[in-house]
């Protein structure tokens, strides 16, 4: 009767905090218009017990009374919720597959629209235009580099990051192919590197939420790398339509590693330029 009864509890338990993260995702999508309901469960719930451990709160319901209430808490969650490990020329083989198996195609293009979505701290993103510009096309190509993250945004536009990590990023870009002194593309300032100017010039960086907003432009090529997996199937199924829409005749999509086009509703819609790397180009 007893492990019954304890049984029970637990059981009931877990059934409470279900209705927790119920209320408190539908309360914030109410409130701030933000939706992260359909984002994949285990890792919400992972996220949001950081944030109530590091309010040094009892339970969920807690949280959200203080994130209703208070916009400020509602940001750190919000830095809770993004998920922002990012590193310049991150897996370098795919930046070297994307040199060799897409950049020459992009010559054909008049002038080249690249959405990165999802961005980050835009370490990838300043990293696609050294290769951009080593290729000769950075001066006929706009980058438009976008987040959920309004704050992360604006860290990634400054173009500033720290010192120390410049020999990892200088190991990763020559391991990428890179070509040139990766130390050209930055000023040291202190304990900064901060990006030269016409390396950011065609760069646009805005706001956007893969989960409730549309299209904005038609592009050659769209990075969203590590995105999809923190995203539920049903999620994931309305982001993939919205990169379809987005995603001019032929041009390009690249997923990260652990993202893939197979056994998705447009599946049939790309061919792979590279499965290892998770390039694909849309069909006609």
């Amino acid at each position: 009767m007893g492990d019954a009864l304890a049984r029970a509890v637990a059981e009931g338990e877990d059934a409470l905090e279900d209705i927790e993260l119920d209320l408190l995702l539908e309360g914030v999508m109410r409130r701030y218009g933000m939706d992260f309901r359909g984002y994949a469960r285990a890792s919400l719930r992972r996220r949001v017990w950081n944030m109530v451990h590091a309010q040094k709160l009892g339970n969920i319901s807690e949280l959200q009374a203080k994130v209703l209430h208070d916009p400020a808490r509602m940001e750190e969650l919000l830095q809770h919720l993004s998920v922002n490990t990012t590193t310049m020329f991150r897996d370098p083989s795919f930046f070297e597959a994307f040199r060799e198996k897409v950049v020459p195609h992009l010559f054909s293009a008049p002038f080249v629209r690249i959405w990165h979505a999802g961005c980050s701290t835009g370490e990838e993103v300043y990293s696609l235009a050294i290769l951009l510009m080593e290729a000769g096309l950075y001066e006929r190509s706009r980058i438009y580099a976008t987040d959920m993250n309004a704050s992360v945004v604006e860290r990634a536009k400054s173009g500033i990051f720290p010192l120390e990590h410049m020999r990892e990023y200088t190991a990763n870009y020559l391991r990428a192919g890179g070509s040139a002194a990766f130390s050209d593309y930055y000023t040291a300032n202190y304990d900064h590197a901060i990006f030269k100017a016409p390396l950011r010039k065609n760069i646009v960086f805005a706001q956007h939420n893969l989960v409730s907003d549309g299209t904005f432009n038609e592009f050659n090529v769209i990075l969203c790398r590590n995105v999809l997996i923190y995203f539920g199937t049903q999620l994931q199924e309305r982001v993939h339509r919205l990169l379809h829409q987005s995603l001019r005749r032929f041009g390009v999509l690249a997923l990260g590693r652990g993202e893939t086009l197979r056994h998705t509703v447009l599946e049939g819609d790309y061919d792979e330029v590279d499965a290892q790397e998770r390039l694909y180009r849309r069909r006609a």
